[in-house]
């Protein structure tokens, strides 16, 4: 039998989060987005993807922000969303972009609140991916060449990042286990092992 979930996929940064998603979406055949929101984003709205880009998953007040917007305005001037600091206007295009996603069909949305803003549709299975901090250290490392001597501070720097983003758009708390369906440490299961229990425990939840 086919899945029909919609798997959301928030992650701790190093922990393989994205991976574990992109390998979820290609044993299952279907779409996956992450970074791709943002290409779709500034697809729909006409806005620079470089300026989505520096506003992706952050919270700021910035008033290069605001001066960026009075470059790139959206839709009317009667819009509600014209005008609005970058941030926020990312959040409801890509909060748009992801609903429609999930009225076509199962998919693998990584990051982006997507289990909040999914909250009220069906077959949805929310997963939270962590992991211990040196792996996700060695991983920073190896993969986003991060110095060694600053790896731990950056973790800590990515981290509070999308907790702040998490918790500001949605007023829940970020990793909270309550938001999340399954909670995996991927440094005792790996990626292939990780994609494994969220495959059988979205099954499991859907009852096939």
């Amino acid at each position: 039998m086919e899945s029909r979930t919609i798997f959301t996929i928030a992650r701790q940064y190093g922990s393989g989060g994205r991976e574990i998603g992109q390998k979820l979406a290609q044993e299952l055949n279907i779409p996956f987005f992450d970074k791709e929101l943002i290409a779709l984003s500034a697809k729909e709205s006409g806005i620079s993807e470089t300026v989505f880009e520096k506003a992706d998953e952050k919270v700021t007040g910035s008033l290069l922000y605001s001066l960026l917007m009075g470059s790139f305005p959206f839709g009317s001037a009667a819009s509600p969303i014209s005008g609005m600091p970058v941030n926020d206007m990312l959040f409801l295009i890509q909060s748009d972009i992801i609903k429609k996603a999930a009225k076509v069909g199962p998919c693998v949305i990584v990051g982006r609140c997507a289990d909040y803003v999914l909250q009220n549709t069906d077959h949805v299975f929310n997963v939270f991916i962590h992991s211990d901090k040196l792996s996700r250290m060695e991983r920073v490392v190896q993969e986003y060449h991060v110095q060694a001597e600053k790896a731990a501070d950056f973790l800590t720097k990515m981290d509070k990042q999308r907790a702040n983003y998490y918790n500001f758009y949605t007023n829940k708390k970020w990793g909270d286990l309550e938001n999340y369906h399954l909670t995996i440490d991927s440094s005792a299961t790996g990626i292939s092992g990780a994609v494994e229990l969220i495959k059988t425990a979205a099954a499991m939840k859907e009852g096939m």
